[in-house]
């Protein structure tokens, strides 16, 4: 196959869509002011030699550190030069495919203090923070305990004699773990520890500011072990410094718990916060951000720009008339894989901008005292940070495995996003107890609703809508629906399996199965998801308009009608198919629904290009030789293997020593003196 057929397979299906990648740009990436200054920010990026990725794949980890420092100084350089906007640093940062040191600064350490801080800590440390003159991180998981917070070992015990703190890590288990930056870069951090009164009363864990490291010399101050971890799996994070740390009868001031919810006294009195999980809300605010993160990660590696593209100019099997192979996606057996995970990505980067919106609501209404929405954003952001991070991985490798052996090359740029991503599933909570969370919170609801009756159907909150079914509220599929190319029909099924769920989760509290939490929280987060793709959907003629808004109506009933595919095990075990309430003969009574998804991935594979082009991705930020916009997959593939260091030299450097005398005494035992 002639090698420009890549390129002229790429024009054919960019030609063949018939969707504008630039209103998609603008839609996804929030307006007609956001999309060009990210365009913008990214042709600085690319153009600087310190951001340029050519040979990374050939850097050990100590170098990736190095080389993320680097980037940060630099991007600070930049902001100062270009008078970019503290929003358009923290898009930069984002950009730039690779965990730099600043990120746990700036998602947790920054909004933390700045949130939760008491006047006299912003007052002193608040400007520096904001200028990056101080370095932080968060230091909450610990050796021995990391999702369960309440469990943690570190203490800060008050002195009323000195008016200080004095934190200790009383056991190894007791270290702090996995914090990032904490291993060589930070200066300072908040850090999660138990509050014991001079009472001896321990009354949980609490947020404290700290000094790490000196800011003449860098070295850490007396009291204070650090470190970094090690390397991480499959070369993870590595220019991130994930640390550990423990503290020896470390004393700060009293001014230095973080008290704008809850304080000591100088006597040592404990002044109680109003809402008892209000010291989470960081660990909120990130696990916020990482659905519109897990969104564009999908985006990148999976629906969008690297496992479609490639696909595309992919030939292999079946020959055609024209005597090509056929392409790669073209195959059922490969667009049902990519096309549902290009939906996930749209809808996720929405959902994660309308979280966004939420979280800034609540946290504007925790700042006078009101914490009205303090319970329902906990659930919300437990549900979607397990539903997003576990979609997100399994996309990945989705991604990487449709891709066949080339795949598996880090020129394909997957696996390098898989391995930074993989974390997602267990850190800010790991997933399986989150879940934990989400049917807690749906329990209660239920409770309140139906058993107890303190509660109505008009004070259900978004993320317990899914009950209103209980109450008949909700018309019945046939009278309601079109059949699966009504929406309606699959949020209606969602929120049905969600109460059902529920509903028998109460129903055998005192012995659950072992899989229960997290079926039920899945099938709660799914009918969440559900009417928010509702509400997107018939917000879509606002907001993009035109031929594009019919083209994403597909791609959102795509993932309407795959949430429903993968929930089938409850909704058939509950009998809330319709075909199961009409069907005489033993049959498929979910082949409609399979049927539909097919015909609906048919339907957009001529729009699947021009769907990855609207997020926006340019070549320099995939570092894909696979998912090049032009399609020339091959030549770059080649091109770059022609770097690797082992190519240097026809003879590699362990011949003599290694290779030479296997060889020989090989030749030696067969009985040859040579060959």
């Amino acid at each position: 196959m002639a090698s420009n057929q890549n390129v002229a397979d790429m024009n054919q299906a960019r030609a063949r869509s018939s969707t504008d990648p630039e209103k998609l740009q603008v839609f996804l990436w929030g307006g007609d002011r956001e999309w060009p200054r990210k365009r913008s920010i990214v042709s600085i990026l690319s153009g600087d030699t310190v951001f340029d990725k050519a040979r990374r794949s050939f850097l050990t980890r100590t170098q990736m550190y190095q080389r993320a420092l680097a980037m940060t100084k630099r991007l600070f350089e930049l902001k100062d030069q270009h008078d970019w906007t503290s929003d358009e640093v923290n898009l930069a940062v984002k950009l730039i495919d690779e965990p730099l040191p600043i990120v746990l600064h700036n998602a947790a350490f920054e909004p933390v203090v700045s949130s939760q801080g008491s006047p006299e800590i912003k007052k002193q440390f608040g400007e520096l923070i904001a200028q990056r003159g101080i370095i932080g991180c968060y230091l909450q998981t610990e050796l021995g305990h990391g999702t369960n917070v309440a469990a943690l070992e570190t203490t800060a015990t008050y002195i009323p004699e000195t008016r200080e703190f004095e934190l200790h890590s009383p056991t190894v288990t007791s270290s702090k773990w996995w914090v990032g930056a904490l291993g060589k870069t930070a200066t300072h951090g908040v850090v999660q520890a138990r509050l014991i009164l001079p009472s001896g009363k321990d009354v949980g864990p609490h947020l404290f500011f700290v000094q790490l490291r000196s800011l003449e010399d860098h070295r850490t101050l007396p009291g204070i072990t650090v470190g970094d971890i090690g390397p991480k799996a499959m070369a993870g994070y590595a220019g991130i410094d994930n640390g550990y740390a423990r503290f020896d009868h470390v004393r700060i001031p009293r001014e230095y718990m973080l008290s704008a919810f809850a304080s000591v006294t100088p006597d040592g009195q404990y002044v109680q916060p109003p809402h008892a999980k209000l010291s989470y809300a960081g660990m909120m605010y990130i696990r916020s951000t990482m659905v519109i993160s897990g969104g564009w990660t999908i985006a990148k590696g999976e629906g969008a720009t690297i496992a479609i593209r490639y696909a595309t100019v992919r030939r292999q099997g079946n020959k055609g008339p024209n005597g090509l192979e056929q392409q790669v996606i073209t195959y059922p057996s490969v667009y049902i894989r990519l096309l549902p995970a290009l939906a996930r990505a749209y809808v996720f980067i929405l959902l994660g901008r309308n979280l966004g919106k939420a979280f800034s609501d609540m946290s504007s209404r925790l700042a006078t005292g009101d914490t009205s929405l303090l319970a329902e954003m906990h659930a919300t952001t437990s549900g979607l940070k397990s539903l997003v991070s576990t979609a997100a991985i399994e996309d990945l490798e989705t991604a990487r495995r449709s891709m066949g052996g080339h795949g598996f090359s880090d020129f394909a740029g997957v696996g390098r996003i898989y391995a930074d991503y993989l974390p997602g599933a267990t850190f800010e909570g790991d997933n399986f107890v989150l879940d934990q969370q989400v049917v807690r919170a749906a329990l209660k609801a239920y409770d309140a609703l139906v058993v107890r009756k303190t509660r109505s159907i008009s004070g259900l909150t978004p993320s317990t809508a899914y009950l209103r079914s209980l109450a008949e509220v909700t018309p019945s599929l046939s009278a309601a629906s079109r059949g699966w190319t009504d929406p309606h029909t699959a949020i209606v099924l969602l929120e049905r399996r969600a109460a059902a769920m529920v509903q028998d989760r109460a129903k055998h509290a005192s012995e659950p199965d072992a899989s229960s939490d997290h079926r039920v929280a899945r099938a709660v987060t799914d009918a969440f998801v559900g009417a928010q793709v509702g509400e997107i959907n018939r917000d879509l003629e606002r907001s993009v308009g035109g031929h594009e808004a019919s083209v994403l109506k597909n791609v959102y009933l795509l993932y309407l009608l795959t949430s429903v595919e993968r929930g089938l095990v409850d909704i058939v075990s509950f009998n809330l198919l319709p075909e199961q309430a009409t069907s005489e003969v033993r049959s498929d009574p979910a082949r409609s629904l399979r049927m539909a998804i097919k015909n609906l991935c048919e339907e957009l594979l001529p729009e699947a290009i021009g769907l990855t082009d609207g997020f926006g991705f340019n070549d320099w930020e995939l570092d894909s030789a696979l998912g090049r916009y032009d399609g020339n997959a091959y030549e770059e593939l080649w091109k770059r293997t022609q770097m690797e260091p082992l190519n240097r030299t026809e003879v590699p450097d362990g011949y003599e020593e290694y290779i030479k005398p296997l060889l020989v005494r090989g030749q030696r035992l067969a009985g040859r003196s040579k060959l």
